[in-house]
């Protein structure tokens, strides 16, 4: 206690630091001073100090990094619950330890490591380097790293784990967040990212291990010196290829298919791999944005990088795409495992078109547009894996062994098809961690995964990793538009016959923007209390509420015993209504936004057409949950931009 009193004195001395006026705080500069060699984000801390201001200081080192939905994410730049070189030096001390104590063999298997193409110039954090010092601190441990050689899509590092048998997988991205944003998403030996109790358990390893175990911990040269380091990219490129190809069922008609296809990477990494996919079914490459094909961290054409956004953030894809007489288009995120899809509007002229807020019909200069949503594209792709996977098996007794699974938030399409088809589904909880974590273990009882999804643009067509897919869903979207048009088809008039045929599922989601943590908080106790009366509101928008459930606190009452069926998760916020007029809503935290997501659903049986309708009660429904359940003028929550 004594030494290291000494060398804070001595910091505090060398550097003439200001005093903040609190002890814990002091503490902590001084902590971050004493450990962090990044020449920026010490800069950008000192700069703070010169004010001071504590209020920022205190909002930077006062609390550490914690496992969302999909790992750490957070700003980049100077602090203890930033994305920078210290913390992520912080997490793989941890992860490493955890690894050596808990997986077999761990030093031989290595781990796999991969990254995009994020980076801030103001705080010298980059992708690439934050993966080289990943890197560094297994190294320094004596554990073997596959180090990709350079920027590769997320889905790469899971499918690299089950490849060559690695120990774990990390991969640095922050996917669709803001440009300021980065992360560092962790997978298991099984491929699939990281769940309890191993979330805990790295993080309690990462406490235990703060300070850099050594200077080797820094030293981002050691992905070239090192003969523990090799560099993956050829064989999990080849590989991913090989076993790509099972997902192709019609190569002789997307050859010959008259259909162009437009692809936006939105400034990120999909631009070669969804090309390299294309031409794996059989394809031309599809046509480029040229604005948004090449790798940009600052992503300039758009105003935010996520193609769930929908029209207002594909316009120049939607522009190109009429230019060029493209009939779809195909936008990945930046770190290609989400995938958006628009196709024009004109066959569908007097078709009643379901969309949903922000995603829906789009008029450009000469076309219109319908973006589909999530639930809508999983609509297509579960029945189109179905179908496909029906060519091949005869036997209908073959479907006892096959499964669809999809998040709870996301739309219930697939239980609809299960339900008439024969096949089993199953939903869990948001995040496609438990998605990943129940396919390792139904593929390992010898069944099989046609497909997966969540409502947020997250897809996984067949089983070829045990996470969503952006690059695969391209191409298997491709070919279904393919087939469909050469059975002079769309994809919305295929979407239309699903739902004649399964019933009508309309659906919406949308999000408010809630940057104050005590706010959000006080928002879901008044839920719990609602009004002050000691249990859940009984109405939404004049129509009663029948069940709740609440996974945050383990209530469900539409159970016997009022407990969850879904596993209880108190990382975040979240509640479900379900309506007597068959309305299906629910209100959760984001795991890795500043955001309150709401979802509500109103499935018709079979035959009912009157879509209208459907939406305008939906409307009604969605609306009150908003204004009487999260009071955003109240509560000065921000809206989305639509």
């Amino acid at each position: 206690m004594g030494d290291a009193k000494r060398h804070d004195d001595a910091v505090t001395a060398e550097l003439r630091l200001p005093i903040t006026g609190d002890c814990q705080l002091d503490e902590a500069v001084l902590r971050w001073l004493s450990w962090d060699k990044n020449v920026h984000t010490r800069a950008e801390l000192l700069a703070l100090l010169a004010w001071p201001h504590v209020d920022e200081l205190r909002s930077r080192l006062s609390s550490r990094l914690t496992f969302g939905t999909a790992g750490l994410r957070a700003p980049m730049g100077a602090g203890f619950n930033r994305i920078n070189d210290l913390t992520i030096i912080q997490a793989t001390q941890g992860l490493c330890a955890y690894l050596l104590r808990c997986v077999p063999d761990t030093a031989h298997r290595g781990v796999v490591v991969g990254f995009d193409a994020r980076g801030r110039r103001e705080s010298g954090c980059s992708s690439e380097r934050l993966a080289a010092l990943t890197a560094a601190v297994m190294l320094s441990r004596d554990v073997r790293v596959h180090l990709f050689s350079s920027y590769i899509p997320t889905p790469y590092v899971p499918f690299g784990v089950l490849e060559l048998g690695a120990a774990a997988g990390v991969m640095i991205t922050a996917s669709h967040n803001p440009k300021e944003d980065n992360g560092y998403k962790v997978y298991w030996c099984n491929g699939a990212q990281i769940a309890s109790p191993h979330d805990k358990g790295i993080l309690k390893s990462m406490e235990e291990h703060l300070e850099p175990w050594s200077a080797s911990c820094w030293d981002v040269q050691l992905v070239h010196t090192s003969p523990l380091r090799t560099d993956p990219l050829s064989h999990v490129d080849r590989r991913y290829l090989d076993q790509l190809a099972s997902l192709c069922f019609h190569r002789q008609i997307n050859s010959s298919c008259p259909l162009k296809f437009v692809h936006s990477s939105f400034h990120g990494v999909g631009h070669v791999f969804v090309r390299q996919a294309f031409q794996a079914f059989g394809f031309p490459p599809p046509i480029p944005v040229p604005e948004q094909k090449d790798p940009d961290p600052d992503f300039p054409s758009v105003r935010c990088p996520n193609p769930e956004e929908g029209e207002s953030v594909l316009e120049l894809a939607l522009l190109l795409a009429e230019k060029e007489k493209a009939r779809v288009v195909l936008a990945t995120d930046p770190d290609a495992d989400r995938l958006a899809v628009a196709e024009t509007c004109d066959r569908c002229e007097g078709q009643v078109v379901v969309t949903e807020p922000g995603k829906g019909a789009w008029s450009g200069h000469r076309c219109r547009w319908k973006v589909f949503s999530g639930n809508e594209l999983a609509a297509l792709l579960g029945w189109w894996m179905l179908f496909s996977w029906k060519e091949t098996h005869d036997d209908p007794a073959d479907l006892q062994h096959v499964y669809m699974l999809a998040t709870t938030v996301s739309s219930k399409i697939l239980q609809a098809l299960a339900r008439v088809e024969g096949f089993h589904f199953e939903e869990t909880l948001p995040g496609f961690k438990w998605i990943g974590n129940r396919i390792h273990e139904l593929t390992g009882s010898g069944k099989t995964v046609l497909f997966a999804f969540e409502e947020s643009i997250g897809f996984l067509c067949g089983a070829l990793l045990p996470d969503k897919d952006g690059v695969s869903a391209a191409a298997v979207v491709a070919e279904m538009a393919a087939y469909l048009h050469h059975r002079k088809l769309s994809l919305q008039q295929q979407l239309h016959n699903i739902y004649l045929t399964y019933g009508h599922h309309v659906s919406t989601s949308s999000y408010v923007i809630c940057n104050d943590a005590a706010t959000v908080h006080k928002i879901f106790a008044r839920i719990r209390d609602f009004d002050g009366r000691g249990s859940y509101p009984d109405t939404c928008g004049g129509v009663r509420i029948v069940h709740v459930r609440d996974v945050t606190t383990g209530y469900d009452s539409s159970q016997p015993d009022c407990r969850s069926v879904l596993p209880v998760s108190r990382s975040g916020h979240m509640i479900t209504f379900t309506l007597h007029n068959g309305v299906v809503a629910t209100l959760r935290t984001s795991g890795t936004e500043p955001k309150i997501k709401y979802y509500s659903e109103l499935c018709a049986t079979p035959g009912i057409s009157d879509v209208c309708c459907l939406e305008a009660e939906l409307k009604q429904v969605t609306d009150a949950l908003v204004e009487e359940f999260l009071q955003p003028e109240r509560n000065k929550l921000i809206r989305r931009i639509v």
